[in-house]
């Protein structure tokens, strides 16, 4: 089990860090959303950072990026009606407890999907690193929270599922994380197609090699972020941000009884997902 359950409140059912306070938890749907804003969505330690900096690098940087809509106290919802735009906005939130205004304006979100078990062991590393999360003893432990939904942002597959029903809506784009890891330019020429930006395949490359994942590892860390314009909010550890990034190692840490267990719970689930069926964990 954890120790420290202070730093962790539940609200609807979902697991939240006290740094997303109840206040600010319970007001989200009287944010007041611009249609240009533009959401980016994931499960925490899917590749929302990376996301980021390839959004960055595709705006060259003249766009304004938050920290996590639900990160913070209840005045967040009036120092984000004092950014410019255009804001581009980190979230963890499932799409129920979105606010209404980003869905009535019709916003767009790119939501990034990563392998459920890679998943869960870059969150179990997060975990033991970040003294703002309850401390984990064990593998073992923790990972019976995360098949339970216990962890932060609740359950993994609740939150797909949850986002899945609305990827016909024409405002989501969804991206695989390991498809990224192989070609990063088609991503990138997805996502530019996606936001209507024009862009030559000399940029597309030249972004790339800048949003590159051990690119990005060695300037975040070198970086003196402001805590509250970063897309991680529950740290000030760069180290924490970009660990491995690594495909396949959750096999470092699965038992053969545990990947047996994920993977029963993960067909039952998951049957009727057709995002699902993208996801390899090799």
């Amino acid at each position: 089990m954890s120790s420290h359950p202070n730093l962790i409140h539940m609200f609807n059912g979902i697991p939240f860090t006290t740094r997303s306070s109840t206040d600010l938890l319970r007001s989200l749907d009287t944010f007041q959303a611009r249609e240009d804003d533009l959401l980016l969505v994931s499960y925490p330690k899917s590749g929302t950072h990376w996301l980021a900096e390839i959004i960055k690098n595709l705006y060259d940087s003249k766009v304004t990026l938050t920290s996590p809509l639900e990160f913070g106290e209840l005045s967040k919802l009036e120092e984000m009606k004092n950014l410019p735009s255009r804001r581009i906005i980190p979230t963890h939130l499932s799409y129920n407890m979105l606010p209404h205004d980003l869905k009535a304006k019709k916003c767009k979100s790119i939501y990034i999907v990563r392998n459920p078990k890679d998943t869960a062991v870059s969150l179990y590393h997060y975990y033991r690193d970040n003294p703002n999360l309850p401390t984990i003893e064990a593998w073992p432990a923790y990972f019976n929270m995360f098949m339970q939904g216990e962890v932060v942002c609740g359950s993994w597959f609740d939150h797909i599922l949850g986002w899945e029903e609305h990827k016909n809506d024409g405002t989501i784009l969804i991206l695989y994380y390991e498809s990224m890891k192989k070609n990063l330019p088609k991503s990138i020429q997805k996502i530019c197609s996606f936001l209507g930006l024009s862009i030559s395949d000399q940029e597309i490359n030249e972004v790339s090699r800048m949003s590159s994942f051990n690119e990005m590892k060695n300037n975040v860390e070198k970086e003196n972020h402001d805590p509250n314009h970063t897309v991680c909010a529950l740290t000030s550890n760069r180290k924490l941000i970009f660990r491995k990034g690594a495909v396949g190692d959750w096999k470092n840490h699965f038992s053969s009884k545990q990947n047996r267990l994920f993977d029963e719970v993960y067909k039952s689930k998951m049957e009727s997902s057709a995002l699902a069926r993208r996801i390899r964990y090799e």
